[in-house]
């Protein structure tokens, strides 16, 4: 079976979308039936994507192309020129890493796309206005034209089956993204100038739903409050995005500055050391479709101090320290992360569903399974997908 993943966007650096399209190769390629993968990716997440897969499988090849630099012309050329690729590739399957478009009569074979979050309906915000409504339509045109949506965890299944219970039901499965333990930790810090100070350590893009301005808050009221040592400092690892301007507003009003470390393009080894060497992981998001670094913490066996929503209860189960976001959402995560350092750093997480093995076989199966039936799609008219997506649910 010869397997294209898609993963072409507009972001150079290492991302959940990228991280999910890196492992899913690495495991599939523990398939004896797989006989080429396929990884296709912008000429900008290169050097990233090089640095995350393995090299010692020849079955495997990652391709470079041109898409442009604006939404507009990279969307034109998921519809227009990736076909082409697909089809030059001899491809059986074709698995879009996140949501975009689809022409599914010129791909020449069935596409998975995997769904990670409906953020355009549950935090327009992320996206700001008009740009939301835009988003909103790509994703409508992706589910509608895929022969099957891989929601990465029940939660994102469950959104799903909110806006658009039909095609839930239809064509929508749940596959956890796989999580492996990564490669040795670094043997420095990329933290600059740093001494041996503690941390915590905060893994999010700067989107209006990871919530750093509380992680901020709350930073500093551990701080003003002597429960952490004066020295220590919060590190954000994440892209640049929409919230960054408000974030680094939020730095200077609390006096911060000297003490918000942002990491942004480390290695898979160089994030393997922050989770090694960091006090905890905090959490604070709004609203989340999985929530890799709580699972990757846990295999750290890192305290973890989040928020109590859906994907995270359902991914850490009982080994977090969870808070209600409201209200008092600040003070309760103080007296939690009071709490959790007082714990063992060591504890024993549930991974077993995240690993590699079990995640090659369900997608395995799944490809399997399009390509014997054919992969007739069922039509779902544009219109009706947009009222399904943007009703009640019922």
């Amino acid at each position: 079976m010869k397997i294209v993943i898609v993963v072409a966007g507009s972001s150079g650096h290492l991302s959940g979308v990228t991280r999910h399209a890196a492992n899913l190769a690495r495991c599939l390629l523990s398939r004896g039936g797989v006989t080429a993968i396929h990884v296709v990716a912008a000429e900008c997440q290169w050097d990233a994507l090089d640095s995350a897969l393995p090299h010692n499988d020849a079955r495997l090849h990652l391709h470079e192309i041109s898409m442009g630099s604006n939404a507009i012309s990279r969307n034109l050329w998921y519809y227009n020129h990736l076909p082409a690729i697909v089809r030059r590739l001899k491809a059986d399957i074709v698995h879009f890493a996140y949501p975009a478009p689809v022409n599914r009569r010129a791909l020449g074979c069935p596409a998975v796309v995997t769904l990670h979050d409906l953020y355009p309906y549950d935090i327009p915000s992320n996206f700001g206005f008009p740009k939301v409504f835009f988003n909103r339509l790509i994703l409508q045109q992706c589910l509608r034209a895929a022969d099957k949506i891989t929601c990465v965890s029940e939660t994102t299944f469950r959104r799903l089956a909110f806006y658009a219970p039909r095609l839930a039901v239809r064509r929508a499965v749940t596959i956890y993204n796989c999580v492996d333990p990564g490669p040795a930790a670094a043997a420095t810090s990329p933290i600059p100038a740093w001494f041996g100070q503690p941390f915590l350590l905060c893994v999010a893009q700067h989107r209006r739903n990871k919530n750093i301005v509380l992680a901020l808050q709350v930073f500093r009221r551990l701080l003003l409050e002597k429960e952490i040592n004066p020295a220590s400092l919060l590190v954000v690892i994440g892209i640049e995005g929409p919230e960054t301007e408000n974030i680094h507003r939020s730095i200077r009003e609390l006096n911060l500055e000297r003490q918000v470390v942002f990491l942004r393009g480390i290695s898979d080894a160089e994030l393997e050391w922050c989770y090694k060497n960091c006090e905890l992981l905090l959490a604070p998001s709004l609203i989340e479709g999985f929530g890799l670094p709580i699972v990757e913490a846990m295999f750290h066996h890192c305290r973890v101090v989040c928020s109590d929503i859906p994907a995270f209860r359902e991914v850490g189960g009982s080994y977090c320290h969870y808070v209600a976001l409201e209200p008092s959402a600040e003070e309760a995560f103080v007296r939690a992360t009071r709490e959790a350092l007082a714990t063992l750093r060591f504890r024993t997480p549930t991974i077993d569903r995240y690993s590699s093995d079990r995640i090659a076989k369900q997608y395995f199966e799944l490809y399997r399974e399009l390509c014997h039936l054919g992969a007739t799609v069922e039509t779902i008219g544009h219109r009706g997908l947009a009222r399904s997506l943007e009703g009640s649910g019922s």
